[in-house]
C-alpha cells in the first residue's frame, strides 16, 4: 500500500503520543521534501521531529512536477501541495491530509484521503486506543475540529470500535 502524508497528522499524533499508530497501519509513509523541511528542520526541538526524523518506516521522496506544485501552492501550502502533487505521481492509495482546502483539492485528483482522526478510528476498530481519550488529548493539544462534528465521530466510534470507553 503507498501512503504519502502532509506534516499534520505526523505532528498532531506526536503531540498526543501516538505517532507509532501510524506504523501499525501503515507498513511505509512517504513525504515529499517540503513536508520534511517542516516538520524536522523547521520543527527543530517540536513535537514529531524526532520521530520523522528517526523512522525508518518514513521515507523522503522529491516531487517531479514543480508545475504542479505550483499550481497549487496559490490556494494551499507548501508542504500540502508537495504531497498531493506526489500522491498522484505515486499513484497513492491513500493522502494523509487534515487542512479543509487540501482535501477538497485532492478529493478533486481523485485521491483517497484520510486524516488524523481517521487514524484514530481506524486504530480504534482495531483494538488498539482509548479512541475518546485520544481523540480529546488531540483537541487539548490545538488540534481543531467542529461540536458537531466532534460528536458525529464519537457516535461513529461507538459503532465501529469494538472496545469503545466514554
Amino acid at each position: 500500500m503507498t501512503v504519502v502524508s502532509d506534516s499534520t497528522t505526523l505532528i498532531s499524533l506526536a503531540k498526543i503520543d501516538q505517532f507509532e499508530l501510524l506504523r501499525d497501519l501503515f507498513t511505509e509513509i512517504i513525504i515529499p521534501a517540503s513536508v520534511y523541511e517542516e516538520v524536522v528542520n523547521k520543527g527543530k526541538g517540536r513535537q514529531g521531529q524526532q520521530q520523522v526524523k528517526n523512522s525508518s518506516w518514513i521515507r523522503l521522496k522529491p516531487v517531479k512536477n514543480r508545475l504542479a506544485v505550483q499550481a497549487l501552492k496559490t490556494v494551499l501550502g507548501e508542504g500540502e501541495a508537495e504531497a498531493i502533487v506526489l500522491a498522484k505521481e505515486e499513484n497513492a492509495d491513500i493522502i494523509i491530509l487534515d487542512d479543509g482546502k487540501a482535501r477538497k483539492e485532492a478529493k478533486r485528483m481523485g485521491l483517497k484521503i484520510m486524516g488524523t482522526v481517521g487514524i484514530l478510528l481506524e486504530s480504534c476498530k482495531k483494538g488498539k486506543l482509548h479512541f475518546k481519550l485520544n481523540l480529546d488529548r488531540l483537541l487539548i493539544s490545538g488540534f481543531r475540529l467542529r461540536k458537531s462534528e466532534y460528536y458525529k465521530i464519537l457516535e461513529i466510534a461507538k459503532k465501529e470500535c469494538p472496545n469503545y470507553v466514554e
